[in-house]
């Protein structure tokens, strides 16, 4: 039987959650605090803001709840059902910056 999990970000109901590390490790964040996010969001956070970004200006789940970016994405998926795949690209700056 899988087990269900709630994305932190969305609040869907999953069966697989990711670690997302709101201080990127690559910028120091092995011992702060996680966001428990399922694929989509997690994919989605990364597609949007850089590692720099995300250390600097959404380094906490309330922060990255009230960017605009994030509040049309959650308004988008909330009918969705948790474990659907949806296609996801990068941003072009964040596609610049790699």
């Amino acid at each position: 039987m899988a087990q269900n999990h709630i994305c932190e970000l969305c609040n869907r109901n999953v069966s697989i959650i990711t670690e997302h590390h709101l201080i990127p490790l690559e910028k120091g964040g092995k011992h702060f605090k996680i966001a428990y996010l399922c694929t989509t969001c997690h994919t989605q956070i990364h597609a949007l803001f850089t590692n720099r970004e995300l250390a600097s200006r959404y380094n906490s789940l309330n922060s990255l709840k009230n960017d605009i970016r994030i509040i049309k994405f959650l308004k988008f998926i909330k009918d969705i059902p948790g474990d659907s795949y949806i296609s996801i690209k990068k941003s072009k700056h964040v596609r610049k910056s790699s």
